[in-house]
């Protein structure tokens, strides 16, 4: 049997309330599901069973706990008594105020080990209140309840309207029906149209400590002028003219779901109400987060995709009376898919994206698997490139080694040779000894900085492979969308 702290921390993902409207659940959808990276919310071969490895933190169980239903199942099925309750509540309350004392913007190292620490003690104090064999339990039915949770009309979940579609196998899968594609570390979302990519945004994510989830999600309906019951929690208490508990109005400027809200599996959400600053950063609770035009462009868009009728002027007339609710029931469901892929081929170019949430994601195994996907072997590549790579890799890692060159990329070349696949070898290995040199120094005068979120890398061996570029990209700044492409470095 896995320990408590093995299953119930291996993976941070956390939440801020079921009552906040912005939250989020377990699972993922990362680059080759390599150790140290999330562990599948679905598996495709398994019809969308839950997977046993999901793990559930202290946050996610303070969340829940804002749930009658859960903790009603809590008593039923687990056996657990009011007080043993009102233990683990606590214990979860005082996690997350913990988590959010330990300031999002800047997870230092040394933040990270605290707060890995202060995890460590909490799953040692859950099985000092109700024993291991119930909190084994206790984690199996909150993944549980998380996994199949799900947002109707009467704000009631459901299991018959889950989609039957799975997550997409294998690294950089590209869709070929319609579907949302959210990729994490890029900051992007991507609407899909039958297999087409149609859209894209540029998205604000989860705080470290309260980390949008990865997994297979749905969208139901569009929630228009959407109102906002803060929960409580350390960071409401923070917020000036609000109280926890207190219904926020629709429309009103302390209402942070801005004017539009998308729930996609309960408690998590695409909602708007976010400033263009917020793009491409940490911006929310464990939510997709857009500015109020662009959730505007979303909401309309995903009607279509869903073949569900939304006129203009239908939109026009729910704003003029901004303090009451609409909603709008989509014709068809639409999969919402969350992924953390910090490795990305995208149209000929590699992607590599700054490891966020800390996941271990930029690995040599994970490149490998990307580039594999593609028909390619690292080896195809010329000395110079896998230096590149390698070196690029290293830098956007949370946690990267000080040293110029690392001795996979010395291994890398060492093998390459021998290695390479037959189709691209000759190809990949025509470059003189003295361009390769000349190459090599020109790379090297393009150091990483330590803030930079991205690094693009064109390798001919890629060209016309992988994940679509970003089409009539929505960077929030009301541009236009060529202009803001280019000014993006896409």
């Amino acid at each position: 049997m896995k320990t408590i702290r093995q299953t119930a921390f291996g993976l941070i993902i956390a939440v801020a309330a079921i009552a906040a409207g912005c939250a989020v659940e377990p699972g993922g959808t990362s680059n080759t599901n390599a150790p140290g990276s999330p562990s599948p919310l679905v598996s495709p071969a398994a019809n969308n069973s839950v997977s046993k490895a999901i793990p559930v933190t202290l946050p996610v169980l303070d969340a829940l706990f804002s749930d009658e239903g859960f903790k009603s199942k809590l008593k039923t099925q687990v056996q657990l008594n009011d007080d043993q309750l009102a233990q683990l509540q606590k214990i979860a309350a005082d996690e997350v105020a913990g988590l959010r004392d330990s300031n999002a913007e800047e997870q230092t190292a040394e933040q990270l080990a605290k707060a890995q620490q202060s995890r460590e003690r909490a799953a040692a104090a859950i099985r000092g209140v109700i024993g291991e064999q119930k909190a084994e339990d206790l984690f199996a039915l909150a993944r549980d309840y998380w996994v199949k949770g799900g947002e109707t009309l009467d704000g009631k979940p459901t299991a018959s309207t889950a989609p039957e579609d799975t997550l997409l196998p294998g690294p950089n899968a590209v869709p070929k029906d319609t579907r949302i594609v959210v990729n994490i570390p890029a900051f992007r979302m991507d609407v899909f149209h039958e297999g087409s990519l149609v859209k894209s945004y540029k998205i604000g994510i989860g705080y470290p400590e309260f980390p949008l989830p990865t997994g297979l999600r749905k969208a139901q309906t569009i929630i228009y002028n959407p109102t906002w019951t803060p929960p409580d929690e350390p960071w409401v208490k923070k917020m000036k003219n609000v109280s926890a508990g207190e219904q926020v109005a629709a429309g009103s400027k302390l209402n942070p779901l801005g004017p539009i809200k998308i729930p996609i599996g309960q408690p998590s959400l695409i909602h708007g109400g976010k400033s263009p600053a917020k793009l491409g950063t940490f911006a929310s609770h464990g939510c997709v987060g857009l500015t109020s035009a662009q959730v505007l462009d979303f909401s309309k868009l995903l009607a279509q995709v869903s073949g569900t009728e939304l006129t203009d002027r239908s939109v026009q007339s729910y704003f003029k009376d901004k303090t009451k609710t609409r909603v709008v029931k989509l014709d068809h469901t639409v999969p919402v898919e969350l992924r953390y892929e910090t490795i990305v081929i995208e149209d000929g170019k590699l992607h590599i994206y700054r490891d966020v949430y800390d996941q271990d994601t930029n690995t040599e195994a994970n490149l490998r698997a990307v580039l594999e996907a593609n028909n390619i072997k690292l080896e195809d590549l010329s000395e110079g490139e896998r230096a590149e790579v390698l070196e690029a890799l290293n830098a956007m890692s949370r946690h990267p080694v000080k040293t110029a060159t690392s001795s996979s990329t010395n291994k890398s070349a060492d093998n390459a040779n021998a290695s390479a696949s037959p189709a691209s070898g000759a190809s990949a290995n025509n470059k003189t000894e003295k361009a390769e040199k000349k190459e090599g120094t020109a790379r090297a005068k393009k150091p990483i900085g330590k803030n930079q979120k991205e690094v693009v890398i064109e390798l001919a061996a890629l060209n016309g492979k992988g994940y679509p570029e970003a089409v009539n990209f929505d960077t929030g700044t009301g541009k236009p969308a060529a202009v803001a492409i280019a000014k993006s470095g896409r």
